[in-house]
């Protein structure tokens, strides 16, 4: 079974840049495993990079942006064919922009860190790195948002679906499936990878969805698919025009995002009835080494859920998301759903081309390389 997991990961392929765009260097006076020096790059003086350790015997490079204006966090896991340095600067302007601190990472065999990159490896690397917030920095699992580009959608919604505290989560260019990227399947195998369609009805925060309609990597239809089965969903950012690795170049991007963020932060904090002071770290902390292929199977975890779910709460088959948004609305009626913040915008006829010049985020934008357009494309030697 494992050959035939390893072949259609061969096929999906991650693409580490290579050589990676920087190199590390320790700081002085700093203590082993902890904060390193980037070179060859420029790092913002209030940005600070470290190695964590992940559960799997792997060192992995995050970068930390500090925004003193901030109440939230944003964990972001990259797409493919890029790395921390390629991402340094946009991760300094989306702090600025959002006004969130922002931990950025480089997945196993990214960058400069250690090990080969492959499924597994990713969600221990978002693991290690959430652990790292909470305890480097203090950082509440309710203060933080996932977002999750393109690959990273699937450690995203690896994470989102095994906590129940998490602020909000954005998905940039989801994919349904690795399999689903490449053939368009109808049903989940157990030998697929990032199998984000049937983690994404397990997410119980809110959930905003950006597609570009014109993607020629991952097809938009991943993203609409993946919007439909949230739980609590946010209205959408359908960029018409928009491919693969240029949404950010679009003013609506940015702007969708803010308001987003600005809606997230103003809900409510979902109390723990469990304790008084609404400090939700213990709590939502999962002990991750159960997750551990090694010891049982993530599949297999998730089917028993599935079969659970089913003998708890029958329920039919083309209206249980309905049922669920009904049951978190009559929850939540101190707030308005974030759904409808404003009705009054139709992202998805919005015709709006990136322009020459918008502003200094589009203009700082159109110098990154964000990743390679190929980063899903078929080798000769995979097929």
């Amino acid at each position: 079974m494992g050959g035939v997991t390893s072949s259609v990961a061969a096929k999906f392929a991650f693409f580490p840049p290579s050589p990676p765009s920087y190199r590390l260097a320790e700081r002085e006076g700093a203590a082993p495993g902890g904060l390193v020096a980037m070179t060859e790059v420029a790092v913002k003086e209030n940005a600070e990079v470290r190695r964590v350790r992940t559960r799997r015997g792997n060192e992995i490079v995050a970068m930390y942006v500090r925004n003193p204006s901030a109440r939230l966090t944003l964990l972001y896991s990259h797409g493919n064919a890029a790395d921390l340095g390629q991402m340094c600067e946009l991760f300094a302007e989306l702090s600025v922009h959002l006004r969130v601190n922002l931990m950025g990472y480089d997945y196993s065999g990214y960058g400069r860190s250690s090990g080969k990159p492959s499924e597994q490896d990713t969600y221990a690397d978002i693991e290690a790195v959430f652990n790292c917030l909470q305890e480097t920095y203090g950082t509440r699992a309710e203060d933080i948002i996932l977002y999750g580009q393109s690959v990273g959608s699937g450690p995203t919604l690896h994470l989102a679906a095994h906590l129940s505290h998490l602020r909000a989560v954005v998905l940039h260019s989801p994919i349904m499936s690795g399999l689903r990227v490449v053939y368009p399947v109808k049903h989940t195998y157990w030998f697929d990878i990032y199998k984000n369609i049937d983690k994404i009805p397990k997410v119980t925060c809110p959930v905003l969805v950006i597609h570009g309609t014109a993607d020629e990597v991952v097809d938009c239809s991943h993203g609409k698919q993946l919007w439909e089965g949230c739980k609590e969903k946010y209205e959408p950012l359908w960029i018409k025009g928009g491919r693969h690795c240029n949404l950010e170049l679009y003013p609506e991007y940015i702007k969708h995002l803010k308001r987003f963020i600005s809606a997230v932060e103003k809900m409510p904090v979902t109390k723990n009835e469990s304790t008084e002071n609404s400090r939700l770290i213990e709590p939502s902390r999962i002990s991750f080494d159960r997750l551990d292929p090694s010891r049982s199977s993530t599949d297999q975890r998730d089917k028993s859920r599935q079969r659970l779910d089913r003998i708890e709460k029958p329920r039919g088959s083309t209206d249980w998301r309905e049922k669920s948004r009904t049951s978190i609305d009559r929850k939540e009626k101190s707030r308005k759903s974030i759904d409808c913040y404003d009705k009054g915008r139709t992202s998805m006829d919005q015709t709006e081309k990136p322009r020459n010049s918008i502003d200094r985020f589009g203009g700082m934008m159109r110098s990154v390389r964000l990743c390679n357009i190929d980063c899903f494309r078929h080798t000769s030697s995979m097929d």
